[in-house]
Order: structure tokens, then sequence, then C-alpha cells
């Protein structure tokens, strides 16, 4: 087959393509020791991203739950900044109500796809947002100039209706109705976009926020079990080789997209990221890690991250750099040689050396928290600072990624010193408001808990 040839990219801007799965568990992907399913291998365009370029084993996402890490992914700063991130997460109910007037992304607060606008770049949101619903919150009110894709959490793969029953499917502003899996909707509205692109002269940034492999538990041949759902949780469905055959799906998209960026000599000079907005749900697999989203031991916040650019990254190489989403977010701006703004000083930290150069890691604390169970924690170097339901855990992650050998009482001292540090970062962040609401999908009633 004759290739075009791959775009000059000496002294030119990347495009850039951010590719965010939802509630994907650590260990979900070959590259990550997932398990093959009945199928075969469950990710093989990722796993060759990932060999073909560079793979974090100590990344996290911002939240273990959705809406509040799409805020600092917005923003390349602290989601606890912003009211609307201190839901967890945002509920789809809340659309049209008067507490949903002020639950989203404010338009006025700089985000990285409008400082990349603003410096020349062509933008898209092709996927889910899930940062409050227009009139007064949307994509195109921060920075994107097209947006095809679902406002809410989550949605079905056929009806497109979020959980509340409401459609759920726009094209920039307007509803749109389409028919089809959603999942491969996303994808092929992405590699149109990645086909226009490529007829003009201007980089591109296009954020693509796969729905996949968040319930309800849909395949593309499920199309039957769209028309009997009574909710779309699905607590009474799903099992692992269809979630398995879920983020094939997307992983078979992702293929797609690579092909028409490699088709029209894009690819060596596109930087892909991809990711998880936070640790697995229900049929995921976290291991060795304990727990999942909504929660704060590592399974509900360490996420693959893989980085792929020909024209920067060297191939084969995997990096212990300890990171998270607000600093991918710093990256991309670093990467396309934008500054951020003045007035909202990044909180993300660009990762931009360790992406280009072996031996560039730094050292990074990170620092969380959550209105569920009154969790916090700190990641500082290999030790990690936690408290759930009132009770303060010291693990050495290095030795100890499961979080089973609680250090608190052999090291009391450091625990005393991490938890002021994490007391010191919390005293400079707004607190949790008295209303702010968690929105849990099943309990103990549904299923045994972890």
């Amino acid at each position: 087959m004759n290739r075009l040839p791959q775009k000059k990219h000496a002294m030119t801007r990347p495009n850039i393509i951010f590719i965010v799965a939802d509630d994907l568990g650590y260990a979900d992907l070959g590259c990550y020791g997932g398990r093959d399913a009945v199928f075969g291998p469950v990710s093989p365009v990722l796993d060759q991203l990932a060999r073909g370029g560079l793979q974090f084993s100590q990344g996290y996402a911002n939240s273990p739950v959705c809406s509040p890490t799409r805020f600092a992914l917005a923003t390349a700063r602290y989601q606890y900044r912003l009211r609307g991130a201190a839901e967890e997460p945002i509920n789809s109910k809340t659309r049209g109500t008067p507490l949903g007037a002020r639950l989203g992304l404010p338009p006025e607060v700089p985000t990285v796809a409008a400082l990349l606008k603003g410096a020349g770049y062509r933008t898209a949101l092709i996927g889910k947002w899930h940062l409050g619903y227009p009139p007064l919150f949307g994509p195109l009110r921060s920075g994107y100039e097209e947006y095809f894709g679902p406002m809410s959490g989550g949605v079905d793969y056929f009806t497109h209706q979020s959980s509340s029953g409401q459609h759920d499917l726009w094209v920039g502003e307007e509803e749109h109705h389409d028919e089809g899996y959603l999942t491969d909707l996303l994808s092929q509205r992405s590699v149109d976009y990645v086909n226009r692109m490529a007829a003009g002269d201007a980089p591109f940034f296009l954020s693509l926020h796969y729905t996949a492999p968040h319930w309800p538990w849909e395949t593309r041949d499920d199309r039957a079990t769209a028309q009997t759902l009574a909710s779309i949780t699905h607590l009474a469905g799903g099992n692992v080789e269809q979630y398995r055959r879920m983020i094939h799906h997307m992983d078979e998209g992702i293929g797609w997209i690579v092909d028409a960026l490699r088709a029209n000599g894009q690819l060596d000079n596109t930087l892909i990221v991809f990711t998880s907005d936070n640790g697995g749900e229900r049929f995921s697999d976290n291991w060795p890690l304990v727990g999942g989203k909504m929660d704060l031991t590592e399974g509900g916040i360490r996420v693959p991250w893989i980085a792929h650019w020909p024209a920067r990254i060297a191939a084969g190489r995997r990096s212990r750099q300890q990171c998270m989403t607000m600093d991918w977010s710093a990256t991309v701006l670093d990467a396309a040689g934008v500054a951020g703004d003045a007035d909202h000083p990044l909180d993300g930290v660009s990762l931009l050396p360790v992406l280009c150069a072996e031996n560039a890691e730094f050292a990074r604390a990170l620092h969380w928290r959550m209105n569920h169970r009154g969790q916090r924690a700190l990641r500082d170097g290999d030790w990690k600072y936690l408290r759930v339901d009132g009770h303060d855990y010291l693990f050495n992650i290095a030795d100890d990624e499961r979080e089973r050998a609680n250090q608190a009482q052999a090291q009391p001292e450091r625990l005393a010193a991490m938890r002021a540090d994490w007391e010191a970062w919390n005293a400079t962040m707004p607190a949790i408001p008295d209303d702010a609401s968690v929105s849990l999908v099943c309990s103990a009633a549904d299923m045994p808990q972890r």
C-alpha cells in the first residue's frame, strides 16, 4: 500500500489528541497487565501505542469520580477551586434546575481549549462533557469550536438517554438525534475531524472523551438490551466479557483514528495522550490495587497514562514519574508553546521534559480530598497518607501497592508530618460547601462491597 509522506514537523506545533476513557480500571489494558478476553487481546491498538511511546506506572486521576476530574482536566488546576467540582459527581437530575444553574464550568474560567484556541489551534470536543448544561455552560462556551456528544455523566449507548431519562446527545448546543452505537459514533466523528483538519494549515486539539466502558453494559450487539432497561445504571446486568468487549470497541475506534493520522501524514507530529477519568467500577480489573471508583485508595485514582508522539517521544519507554490529570493539561499547553493565564496560575506541572528525555523525572507531591467518607490522601515519593471514615493510614506504596501494611503506628512522626502537609495544602483550597452532594450508584444492598 502506498503511504503519504509524514508532514514535516521541524519547528511546527503538534496536533494534540487527548483521549479519556470512562471508569477504566488500572489493569484493564493488556499493556498494564490485563488478561485476554475470550475473543482475544482486549486493547491491541492502545498496547501498540504504549510500545511506540511512553507508558506511566505511577500516574493518577485528579479524583476517583468523573466530573471533578474533568474540571481539573479542563483548567489544569485543582478542581476544588470551582463549586461544581464539589459535586461527587454532577447528577443529571440537576439539568434545568436552579441548582444545575450553579453547577458547571463557568465560561469566564480559562481552559486549556480556550488558551489553545487563542493561540491559533482548532479545537473540538467529541464525547462526554459532564461540566454543566446549556445555556449557562457547555463546551462551546469554554474554548471548543465544535462539540458532539452527551452533556451528562452517562447515557445509553443506543437510545442516548441519560440516567434521568432525558435524551442527551448534542451537536454544539442543539440536541441531535443519531442512530448508532455511541462508542462508534464518537470514533467516526473523530476520524472525520482528523480528516477535515488535515486539509488546513492550523494545528488541532481534539478532546476525545469516550463514555466507554461506563455502564450500561452494552456492546455493539446489545441494542435489544437498551430497549428493556428500566435504568441505565444496569445493576442487574453485565459481566466481565461484555465489559472487555466494550473496551475493545473503544480500542478499535482509536485504531481508526491512528489510521487516519497515518494516511494523512500527521501521525509523527501528533501527541496522543490516553487515560481514564478515575479508577475502575464493578467489572474492572485494578490489580494489584485495592478499591475503585469513589475511593482514594490506589484503585480509585491510579489510572493508565500513555503518551505517543514519534517526533519527540522515543518508543518503548516507561516512567515511574508521579503525576495527575492536571499535569497532563499543563503538558499539553507546554507542548503547544502556550502559556497559562496569569490570573489563574496553573496547579498542574508540565511533564514535557519527562516525555522528551530519559532521566528527567522530578519530585511531585499530589493531594486529594473527597466529601464521600471524609477521604483525604497525599502521595509524596514512596509514601502515602490516607484517611477514610476518620481512620488515618500510612503506606509505603513502593513496597505495598495494595495498601494492606499500615505503617501509622510504626512511623508516627512521618504520619504526623504528612498529615500536616495535607492540612496546610487543604487550607489553600475552598472548603467543601455544606450543600455539596454525593451520588452513589449502588450500595451494599445491591452487591457485596469491596
